[in-house]
Order: structure tokens, then sequence, then C-alpha cells
């Protein structure tokens, strides 16, 4: 019994089909367990950096009381602190307003420049020339 040549291709690409099919699952799957474990990781070195984060500014902290103290050697400590304290605030004010200039110069939040190009090729597809482009 001899068989068509079409049944054989029909075989063929149905078995093609199942196995490209269950090959992307298991692939996917696999994906899924190395996103898992690289989430893990990612998780702890959070945690870690949080916690050197958290102690890095207690030791700002004792740094700005030994500035305190130190002064205090010079000036009454009551002045000591508010001379601290004041050099702290100045810090602080320059630090917002160049957070804000930086803030201000980012907005809108839109990248412009890619819905320009968006917009660009729009028109290079219905056909219109964008002003100021010369085609080769």
């Amino acid at each position: 019994m001899t068989s068509h040549p079409q049944e054989n291709i029909g075989a063929l690409v149905s078995q093609m089909t199942s196995d490209v099919s269950r090959l992307v699952r298991e692939e996917l799957q696999l994906a899924k367990a190395e996103l898992k474990d690289k989430g893990k990781e990612a998780g702890v070195g959070i945690g870690l950096l949080g916690g050197a984060g958290t102690v890095a500014f207690y030791g700002l902290g004792v740094l700005i009381a030994a500035a305190v103290l130190g002064l205090a050697v010079v000036v009454p400590a009551w002045l000591s602190a508010l001379i601290i304290a004041v050099v702290l605030f100045a810090i602080a004010g320059i630090a917002a307003l160049l957070g804000k200039r930086h803030v201000s110069q980012a907005t809108p939040p839109v990248p412009q420049h890619a819905v320009e190009g968006v917009h660009e090729d729009l028109e290079a597809l219905k056909g219109h020339q964008p002003e100021g482009k010369i085609t080769a």
C-alpha cells in the first residue's frame, strides 16, 4: 500500500506545528523560571542596597553631629547647631532649585522627537514631503 505525497507532507507539517508549539511552551516555562530566580536575586540586592542607604543616612547624621560638636569648641553649642542648620538648609535650597530646573526641562513627559518622527513617517506614507527634508 502506497501513501500519497500530500498525506506525508500533511503529517510532516502537522508534526512540525506540534513540535514548534511544544518548543515554544518549554521555552516560556524556562523563561518564567529564569525570571523568577532573577527576581529573587534582585529582591535580595535591593534589600541590601536599602540597608546600606539607611546606614549611610545614620552616618551622615553622626557626621553632622560631629560638625556641630567641633564648631561648639569655638562658639556656644546653640550657635554651633544654628550655623550647621543654616548651612544644611542652604544646601537643601540649592538642590531644590536645581531639581526644579531639571524637572521643568523634562516636562511635558512626551518623547517629542519620537512623536515628530512618527508624524514625519505618517506624512511620508501619505506621500507628503516633510518641510526641510531632502530625500535621496
